[in-house]
């Protein structure tokens, strides 16, 4: 089978383009011919407003671009990472026009939350979920606290639900979680096209768990929960050293903690296997979120790894974590009850090495490359039958889009 796998980059690396390219080695590896379309947010900063603004709706370039590599590949599917803001969902439909089926995994909120995370001004909020025009988030300016910028992301997706774009021209979602499906088909997207496959970590062996610290490893910023875990290793003091891995907007709140704290060490951005060999050796890793994630890739890391997580109840992190077998589960934003979960946890070196245990089995019974092959085939066989009974989309008129 060949397969295109398409990807907007974003200006700051994150999770997504960890699973594009996982995704993309692992077909090649499983000896498939693998066409990469990727465009990146850099070249927004070439772009004016309005021709910027015109690619987000609608992206003819992008279109006969990856219309013309779907042809000349042959490929019979598309598999959409992130379309926001290059592609543009006009990659649905040149994706059809050349006669491959359309599969798109849904790695945020963006299609029924302008900001992607469902959170803002340091809370979760839902206020945009189910609604044709996400007024509140314009109001907010939740996206890039900008009012023109929310405008443009939450008039790109009120479009294209008024077109019927997204449940026309996409054969399946995929969701990484229970939870992140539960709360896109409450947001308006076809509940029968959207199926729960989970992202994956190649294995990278087991880890000795006696290095005697606790480890985040994520982006330093308020929706990741990092003012509830410094707080809580003001309550812990002493009781056990922190190395915090990443960088963001909360990277001088770090640095101030580390010069109150001596038991906390900031090692700033890491390269993957620094942080591979640093979960390894953790004692557990921590993932605070205030937000609700749509995955929790450092968990199943962590899992890879023998190393059991301390997470917040809500979101994926429920879905991933199971308390008292890989880890545990407290209160979002309360670092007392963060602390807690720590003193518990070391208090019982039994109980540690059976989540130690548990969490690996977990990885091996859910997360490895090979079962992610396997459900990543039944996928594409099902959106290859799908694609031949049903009759072809209906291109979107010329006169309806904005040439770039």
């Amino acid at each position: 089978m060949t397969i295109v796998v398409a990807h907007n980059f974003y200006q700051q690396t994150g999770g997504e383009d960890q699973v594009f390219a996982a995704e993309v080695d692992l077909l090649r590896r499983n000896g498939h011919r693998v066409e990469t379309f990727v465009l990146h947010n850099d070249a927004v900063d070439s772009m004016g407003k309005v021709r910027a603004l015109a690619a987000t709706l609608w992206n003819r370039e992008s279109y006969r671009s990856l219309r013309d590599l779907v042809h000349r590949s042959g490929a019979g599917v598309v598999h959409f990472h992130n379309t926001f803001p290059l592609i543009s969902p006009s990659g649905y439909q040149a994706a059809r026009d050349a006669g491959a089926a359309v599969v798109q995994t849904l790695h945020n909120f963006r299609l029924i939350c302008p900001c992607a995370l469902l959170y803002r001004d340091g809370h979760t909020c839902e206020l945009c979920v189910g609604r044709n025009l996400a007024w509140p988030g314009i109001r907010h300016k939740c996206y890039r606290d900008s009012f023109a910028a929310t405008t443009a992301v939450a008039t790109m997706v009120s479009a294209h639900r008024a077109m019927g774009t997204y449940h026309r021209l996409v054969d399946l979602y995929i969701a990484p979680s229970p939870s992140a499906r539960a709360k896109l088909v409450e947001g308006g997207l076809p509940a029968d096209r959207i199926l729960v496959k989970p992202n994956f970590v190649p294995d990278p062996g087991v880890g000795s768990g006696g290095g005697g610290f606790a480890l985040f490893a994520g982006r330093l910023s308020h929706e990741k929960g990092l003012e509830t875990l410094l707080e809580a290793w003001e309550v812990l003091g002493d009781l056990l050293p922190l190395k915090i891995i990443g960088d963001g907007p909360l990277a001088p709140l770090v640095a101030a903690a580390t010069k109150r704290q001596a038991n906390i060490q900031w090692l700033g951005h890491r390269p993957l296997q620094d942080v591979y060999d640093l979960l390894g050796q953790a004692a557990f890793s921590l993932l605070p979120s205030r937000c609700y994630e749509t995955f929790g890739r450092v968990a199943v890391e962590a899992f890879a790894k023998g190393t059991p997580v301390i997470a917040s109840r809500h979101g994926a992190m429920a879905d991933l974590v199971e308390h008292g077998r890989t880890g545990a589960l407290f209160e979002p934003g309360n670092p007392a009850d963060l602390a807690a979960k720590v003193r518990a946890m070391l208090a019982d070196d039994g109980l540690h090495t059976t989540l130690r245990a548990q969490a690996r089995e977990e990885y091996e019974s859910h997360y490895t490359s090979q079962q992610n092959y396997h459900q990543l085939m039944e996928i594409y066989a099902r959106v290859q039958h799908r694609t031949a009974s049903a009759p072809p989309s209906s291109a979107v008129p010329a006169a309806a889009v904005s040439e770039v």
